[in-house]
Formats: structure tokens, sequence, C-alpha cells
């Protein structure tokens, strides 16, 4: 059978590859993102369906929730959505940016997945199960200095997947989390530090090989299509040359002897 899944977060990095590595392992897929231009590029690529809309937004949700149950069973919502601004401490850190990342990585997380969810037991009574993947990061698990906002954000967000769990047990619906660590996207640093290029760039410098957006994506995928009755609850994916958090290498990796 055709299986079905939103991703939202699709306009660009790691939602962008999952729904064209799903679509290429021949799964449905509803895109959902904020640009409507970047949607249309990305099903002139791939053949998804798109539902462009700001997730904060209760009422696009709500017509998000109306448009996924019209086309029938969900099998599977991958949670990708978010974002971070600033790298500044709890004393000096902007409260506007703060208000935006708990919107963006808790509100959207919670007002997507209680609105699907219904669409979600449909397909697990179609397909026998079914999947809530949530893409939190390691940030979510292990603070760091300047990562306040963040962390506190993917701290909760990482709190509500683990409570969302809990309360779906006994129902045929996984409930999965993946937190990525450095990986090399189009936009996530640029946002973060307001369009800074440089600043941006600064991240990634000289570190041997960050994670990609498809290696996210693989990952995403593997998850959701091993059997039913396996659950990987929580997938911690980084690159070698990252420790814990901050910890980054530099240069090129050699054997020590």
């Amino acid at each position: 059978m055709t299986r079905r899944a939103v991703v939202t977060g699709a306009s660009t990095g790691i939602g962008w590859a999952t729904v064209a590595l799903l679509r290429s392992h021949g799964w449905e897929v509803v895109a959902v993102a904020r640009r409507a231009e970047r949607l249309e590029r990305l099903a002139g690529e791939t053949g998804c369906d798109v539902f462009a809309a700001d997730l904060t937004d209760a009422d696009r949700v709500a017509s998000l929730a109306e448009h996924v149950r019209a086309a029938g069973p969900l099998h599977a919502l991958v949670n990708v959505a978010g974002g971070a601004r600033g790298l500044d401490s709890v004393e000096a850190g902007s409260v506007d940016d703060w208000r935006w990342m708990f919107e963006a990585n808790v509100i959207a997380t919670k007002q997507v997945t209680a609105a699907l969810l219904p669409s979600l037991r449909d397909g697990a009574e179609d397909a026998g199960s079914g999947d809530v993947l949530t893409v939190t990061s390691i940030a979510g698990h292990i603070p760091y200095a300047g990562g306040a906002g963040y962390n506190a954000a993917k701290f909760a967000e990482h709190a509500l997947v683990a409570v969302l769990r809990l309360e779906l047990a006994g129902e045929p619906l996984r409930v999965i989390e993946v937190a990525p660590g450095l990986v090399a996207t189009e936009e996530f640093s640029l946002n973060r530090f307001g369009g800074d290029r440089a600043r941006a760039d600064a991240v990634y410098a000289e570190v041997p090989d960050p994670l990609t957006a498809e290696d996210v994506a693989e990952t995403i995928v593997h998850a959701l299509e091993l059997p039913a009755h396996v659950n990987l609850d929580l997938i911690t994916v980084k690159p070698v040359a990252q420790g814990l958090g901050s910890q980054t290498v530099k240069g090129e990796l050699r054997v020590k002897r």
C-alpha cells in the first residue's frame, strides 16, 4: 500500500531533503511551509502535494488538518519546522527572539501534532501503525554557552515529545525524536544571525564533513520504514567531528598513535 506523510519546514534544508527522499521511496507527501513559491518549486521537482501555512497560526493549522483529512488516512507526521535566533546569554537575550523560538519550535509542533492526530489514527487503522516523528536538536539535551533561548525552546520540545509518547502508549502510534548535531544547511545559521553570511559560514569553517540535510533525511526515513513494532525513541545524529554540543574538531581528522 502507498503510505502518506506530512512534512513541515519543507521549503528548505532537512524538510526539503526529507520530502524528496520520501517521494523517491514511493510515499505520498504533503509538504508544508510558509513560503508558497518554494513549495511550488519542490512540488515541481518531486511531485509532492503542498500546503502553505504559518504553523503558529491556529486557523491555518486547522485548514491544514482539513486539507489532509479530505485526502484520506495519514501514516506519518514529520515535524521539522523550527529555528534559532541569536547566540546571546540569558541576561542579554532578546525576549522577542525567545518568544519567536518558543512559538516556532514548541507551539507550532504542539498545534500541528494535535490537529493531525485524528488523521494519524485513521492511518494507523488503515496500515496497522502510524508515526509522529519530531526533529529536535542536541540543543534540547545539552546546554551550551550562547544557546540560552534555543536550548530552552528545544528542551521544551524534547519534553513535549516525551510526554506525547506516554500519552499515546497503548495505541499503534510510534513517537520518534531525531536530535541532530551540527548540520550545514543553507538557511539555519543564516537565519540565526539575521542574514549575516560571514557569521553563518564561520559556524562550519574548517569542520570536516558536518552533517548535510540529506544525512538527517536518511535517518528520518530509516526510522519511519523500520518494522512497525520497532520504535527508535531517540536518535542523536552528529558528524564524527563533533563531540558534545559546541565541541567540534577543526581541521583534518587523523588517527592518533
